[in-house]
């Protein structure tokens, strides 16, 4: 059989990625495999779908079966390594990204760490609040662009597109708005809710003066989509990398040479995120690749608002509430025996799964990327395809990296510390931590796929009453009644990880891809037929 035969074949008769009968959805497995195959293009035109579809099957059964019993294996495999290069493409430069801008803040706080314990403390609050109150928002709303522009790029309403792309940069600038004025006031009201005065001065100083990275980052986030969903990954790739190689000799000299001390750091924050904005501007602006996705600004931007933000606020809820929950597990070990010591391991475990979930994000990227494109061209095997692969790489990839962490759990805590007492806890700890990078793992990938598909509203639902209704209350009652203390918290968060990994899945793996085509074609039809009438 020839290689062109070949990968026709396995197309049409790779089951697990065939994954229903030939009588079901039959025009859709008819554009799948044609769409895959040039050959076969030719040789059925002139034919009806129904008549070519059964002719060719039939003939690539009759030559499938004429080779040796392992050909059906041999050909599940390469579409299998075909999907996962297109994956790949895609969810690698993705982790290197989103590594790169988490990167910002650590190199800004190890830059104020040097200075002294008050620089120090002030600044890790100012950024946890900045965190909590503005870019995981700002970050979580924009992933609504993973829905609608994914759709619309693989459905080709590339003008579609590019106006989400803008609609969604004008309504985050809005949303940063009473953001900033809450910033401003950070100092005012940590002091109100009886934090230290003076941590709580420098704190206020340095979230106001990170107000214009706020604004930049509403814009970032959008652009990031916008070459994210095109797989045009090239660019984001030498921003970032540019952006991060350019902020560590800057927040250098504003924190150490010009007196600014802890607020050089903000400022630094501050133009490293604009610098890389106007970088990704300009390269969508002038670009002969971002042509056919250039959109004139007009009243459609404004029109889109009320589309986006149905998609834009479930969004930001399914990322903020996991986001919030391990936010509230620190809180909640400030009140346990020995609050430093636990605090210190809490945060400490924190920093290393917020390090090490750039992987699962960037998978994440990658599966709602394929997902959203492949529903958008009216192709359910497609998604179903990508839903397959990324949950074999998540297991192969959680599995690697969390047996590394559990075999170096004596040394990897002297990463972030010196003090014997607080590694030892830590060395206690990683066989949880591992099993949270696993749950992290599944996660990323499941969010990618509720991100693409569009039930953004399910993942929101899955998350509250996975961890509020069930991850914090045993974290509580383990941390606060049993000597677990803040073992006992970690447990908890494990098991609300377990919950919302488990029915996160189970939604992934029911979910009727025929239909979810049927729903964006609808609505991307609806959305045609009203800009029609409206011009």
């Amino acid at each position: 059989m020839s290689w062109s035969r070949l990968q026709c074949t396995i197309l049409s008769f790779a089951t697990p990625l065939r994954f229903h009968s030939k009588n079901q959805n039959t025009d859709n497995h008819f554009h799948y495999t044609i769409s895959h195959c040039p050959q076969l293009k030719t040789q059925s035109s002139g034919m009806t779908e129904g008549v070519a579809m059964e002719r060719i099957e039939q003939r690539l059964l009759s030559e499938t079966s004429e080779g040796d019993g392992n050909s059906y294996y041999r050909l599940t495999w390469i579409v299998f390594v075909k999907e996962a290069k297109k994956f790949g493409y895609i969810a690698g430069p993705m982790v290197a990204v989103t590594m790169s801008q988490f990167l910002v803040q650590v190199i800004s706080v190890m830059m104020v760490g040097h200075i002294g314990e008050l620089a120090l403390s002030s600044t890790a609050i100012a950024i946890s609040i900045s965190n909590v109150t503005g870019f995981s928002l700002l970050m979580g709303m924009a992933s609504a662009l993973e829905t609608l522009c994914g759709q619309a790029y693989g459905a080709e309403q590339y003008r579609k597109f590019g106006t989400q792309t803008y609609t969604a940069i004008f309504s985050l600038l809005l949303v940063c708005i009473p953001l900033s004025v809450l910033w401003r006031y950070t100092g005012f009201i940590l002091v109100f809710t009886g934090q230290n005065p003076s941590i709580s001065h420098e704190a206020g100083k340095f979230i106001t003066w990170l107000i214009p990275a706020l604004f930049a980052y509403a814009a970032l986030q959008p652009l990031v989509r916008y070459f994210q969903m095109q797989s045009m990954l090239l660019a984001l790739l030498v921003s970032s990398t540019v952006a991060i190689c350019l902020h560590i000799p800057l927040c250098w000299v504003l924190v150490y040479k010009t007196g600014l001390k802890n607020i050089g750091a903000a400022i630094s924050m501050d133009i490293t995120l604009w610098l890389n904005v106007i970088f990704l501007f300009l390269y969508m602006k002038y670009s002969p690749s971002c042509e056919k996705t250039r959109a004139p600004v007009s009243l459609e931007v404004v029109r889109g608002m009320k589309q986006f933000f149905s998609y834009a606020v479930p969004s930001a809820a399914m990322i903020c509430l996991e986001w919030w929950s391990f936010e509230f597990l620190i809180l909640l070990s400030g009140l346990l025996p020995n609050p430093e010591l636990e605090t210190s391991v809490l945060s400490v475990c924190l920093n290393t799964i917020a390090t090490l979930y750039a992987i699962p994000y960037g998978f994440g990227a990658g599966i709602s990327t394929r997902v959203s494109n492949e529903l958008g061209a009216g192709n359910a095997q497609g998604a179903r395809v990508a839903v397959y692969v990324v949950l074999l790489l998540a297991i192969v990839e959680t599995s690697v990296v969390s047996t590394s962490v559990f075999i170096s759990r004596h040394v990897f805590g002297y990463i972030f510390t010196n003090e014997k007492e607080v590694i030892d806890y830590v060395t206690k700890m990683a066989p949880l931590l591992c099993l949270n990078i696993i749950m992290d793992g599944l996660q990323g990938a499941f969010a990618g796929v509720a991100r693409g598909v569009g039930w953004q509203h399910l993942g929101a639902y899955v998350n509250l009453a996975a961890f509020y209704l069930a991850g914090i209350p045993v974290a509580a009652i383990l941390g606060f009644c049993t000597s677990l203390r803040g073992l006992g918290l970690w447990i908890g968060i494990v098991v609300g990880a377990f919950i919302q990994v488990t029915l996160l899945g189970i939604v992934a793996i029911c979910t009727n891809y025929e239909k979810q085509v049927a729903k964006v074609r609808e609505r991307l039809f609806e959305d045609e037929s009203s800009l029609e009438r409206l011009t």
